[in-house]
């Protein structure tokens, strides 16, 4: 029985090996078909990319195979080892058809949606089942498909039936049985570790598991080797983990009742955009034009560390010292778009709020302009617009992305600051990022609007030290030992402060080569690196405002620090903040709320929090909290209205407007109909 184990285990992995096989094929026989391309001559670098990648990460589903093979054959057939090796060419033949489904179905998918299987799956659980069977019998000749499982099986079968012939190692016998039987484990745990090994793409760290954000960048800015690189079965589980929210399931009539109450007329669906219906008009411009405009988004940036409370830390002195400019106003109640990155860059750029939709991966906005689009609005006023990101904005799709919603240029640190640039898993060190894009900016005499993203100041914080100026005795006044004595709980504030020097030297260095320019300063969201809650220093959990709130600060020498009325926002309110700030008086522009310039509604409504002038909550939350500044713990206000309806409102949009573009892109065709 352990020789039968033994040689089982290394049959099992000599039939899988057709599953990367199969895969590799049908991957082929995809590129043939649908490539966009006049001739693949001089794609070679490319097509090996994806297809090195490609299998790697198909390994994720496949390396499953081995332990079917394991429990279904190996296992169950070592009592009877004269039908194991039919059992397991079956198993792998089974297997196989179950990939040639996955890869006719996306055959078809792309014929009708030029896309590889993406998030309107979903749509097919509420769609007319007759009429999908229909379209794939006469109109996708869907019995030539059934047809393929014949030769896929047999052909399947005859590949393993070969794999199997290959000589396989020679049991080493043993001669008792108590060696024989740790041998016999042991075989077991290297399997095991081939299977993890393959599983991992390679690796034993599930850190480096291959996945869709580190697709070489080669391969996912083509769109189409893009698509090509993922196979079948991965993509149906992408799918499957990435479930439509409530308001992508909603229907038309209930998507119109919901937009209805953000729309400022009634007959926004006759618009040739719905977004056309938030048409603005400038009253003229504040300021100056200036030469260049930044808006800086920086990892992190929280408003609590600008609050009294937290005043007497020294751990972000240029953020101070900038706010303290007689030429800067802010908005001091301000909430972010998203509660993690993506979500508000993907606000910030479109206008729209992304409302954990992932707009930057579909794409529908690869290949569509909103009118509401920060950057393509500001092209309008005379700039030149570049994205700088401190790391690599393939990640997320935000090179295509970007580059649809109106950025002339996406330059990435990862790229620019060259391959021996320090980095971490995130990006290039902000200092090192921001000193290789000044060099390049204090060069450019075209007036410019630069959307600068940092990423250093983000978790697991691992900066060296020799970067790091920080004492806690020094820095943090007032705290007890609790918070002095804990080297790795501070290494967040280290690195803020390390964030915060990095970018306003930055500023410095613009603002002494360009004095008349527009800065913004914003986070992505806020972060509780300081953990301070429930300490010698604050005998209370952190309150709404600490948690959640970011920054917004503005700064030209026209400016003054009551130039903005506004005392509450949030991120969408920054572009048309801007727009009113240089724009001339009559500009025409789409925003889906008011410049901090104008009057705000009574509370602005995220997809995820609310907030008024002196209160913030959850949309989830059955209370709402005062945006207290002291020590003492904050009051819950129940009951209150947590506003959970206009958050709904929101996301109804943008569920609306993934339907408006999916419906131009595919000839009004979707899956509902």
């Amino acid at each position: 029985m352990g020789e039968q184990f033994f040689l089982s285990l290394q049959q099992n992995i000599k039939l899988f090996l057709w599953m990367p096989i199969l895969c590799a094929i049908f991957r082929a026989i995809f590129i043939g078909v649908y490539h966009p391309y006049e001739t693949l001559k001089g794609k070679g670098h490319i097509i090996r990319t994806c297809f090195t990648f490609g299998f790697w990460w198909g390994m994720d589903i496949n390396a499953y195979q081995l332990l079917i093979l394991l429990m279904l054959g190996t296992l169950p057939f070592l009592a009877f080892p004269d039908y194991y090796m039919m059992a397991a060419i079956v198993l792998n033949t089974v297997l196989s058809c179950i990939i040639y489904a996955a890869f006719a179905g996306k055959m078809q998918f792309y014929k009708h949606f030029n896309d590889t299987y993406n998030y309107m799956l979903h749509y097919g659980k509420h769609a007319d089942k007759k009429n999908l069977i229909d379209i794939f019998f006469n109109q996708d000749k869907g019995w030539w498909v059934l047809a393929g499982f014949i030769p896929v099986a047999a052909i399947s079968y005859g590949a393993s039936t070969l794999l199997s012939a290959i000589p396989s190692i020679p049991y080493p016998h043993f001669e008792s049985n108590i060696a024989a039987g740790a041998s016999a484990f042991g075989f077991l745990v290297i399997y095991v570790v081939i299977y993890y090994w393959l599983h991992y793409g390679g690796t034993l760290n599930h850190r480096n598991k291959p996945e869709w954000d580190v697709v070489p960048t080669i391969v996912k800015e083509d769109i189409f080797f893009a698509k090509a690189t993922i196979d079948d079965l991965e993509a149906l589980k992408l799918v499957r983990k990435t479930p439509l929210t409530a308001a992508q399931m909603k229907s038309d009539e209930e998507l119109v009742e919901d937009v209805n109450h953000l729309m400022p007329c009634r007959d926004w669906q006759t618009l040739d955009n719905p977004l056309h219906a938030f048409k603005r008009v400038a009253k003229g411009a504040r300021i100056a034009k200036p030469k260049h405009i930044f808006l800086i988004v920086g990892e992190s940036i929280p408003q609590w560390s600008m609050d009294p409370l937290y005043m007497n830390f020294n751990i972000c002195p240029g953020l101070r010292e900038f706010v303290a400019d007689v030429h800067t106003a802010c908005v001091p109640n301000f909430l972010p778009a998203g509660n993690v990155s993506r979500p508000s860059i993907s606000s910030l750029i479109s206008g729209i709020y992304d409302s954990g939709m992932e707009l930057n991966e579909k794409e529908i906005f690869w290949n569509n302009t909103l009118p509401t689009a920060l950057a393509a609005q500001i092209k309008r006023l005379g700039y030149q617009t570049i994205y700088w990101y401190g790391g690599n904005s393939s990640s997320g799709n935000f090179t295509k992305y970007g580059k649809a919603q109106g950025f002339d240029r996406i330059e990435n640190a990862t790229e620019f600051c060259g391959p021996q640039a320090p980095q971490t898993w995130l990006g290039v060190y902000d200092h090192v990022f921001l000193e290789e894009a000044a060099k390049r900016i204090v060069a450019m005499e075209e007036p410019t609007f630069h959307f600068v993203y940092t990423t250093t100041n983000h978790g697991p914080y691992k900066l060296e030290d020799k970067y790091l100026d920080f004492d806690a005795r020094r820095d943090l006044p007032g705290v007890g030992d609790d918070i002095l004595n804990r080297k790795d709980g501070n290494k967040g504030l280290a690195t803020y402060k390390y964030c915060d020097k990095a970018i306003f030297d930055f500023v410095d260095a613009m603002k002494a080569k360009f004095p008349d320019s527009l800065f913004i300063v914003t986070g992505d969201h806020s972060n509780l690196f300081g953990e301070f809650n429930n300490t010698s220093f604050l005998h209370r959990d952190y309150t709404m405002r600490e948690i959640r709130n970011t920054v917004f600060y503005m700064q030209h020498p026209e400016l003054s620090q009551t130039s903005l009325p506004a005392s509450i926002g949030t991120h969408l309110s920054i572009m048309p903040t801007i727009i009113e700030t240089i724009a001339p008086k009559g500009f025409e522009y789409y925003a889906a709320v008011p410049s901090a310039f104008d009057e705000q509604p009574d509370v602005h409504v995220t997809p995820y929090q609310w907030i008024t002038s002196d209160m913030v909550g959850d949309v989830l939350g059955d209370y709402g909290q005062y945006q207290t500044y002291t020590a003492e713990p904050s009051e819950y206000i129940r009951p209150i209205n947590n506003h959970a309806q206009d958050a709904e409102y929101w996301r109804s949009l943008s569920a609306w407007m993934m339907k408006f573009y999916a419906n131009v892109q595919y000839g009004r065709y979707t899956w509902q109909q």
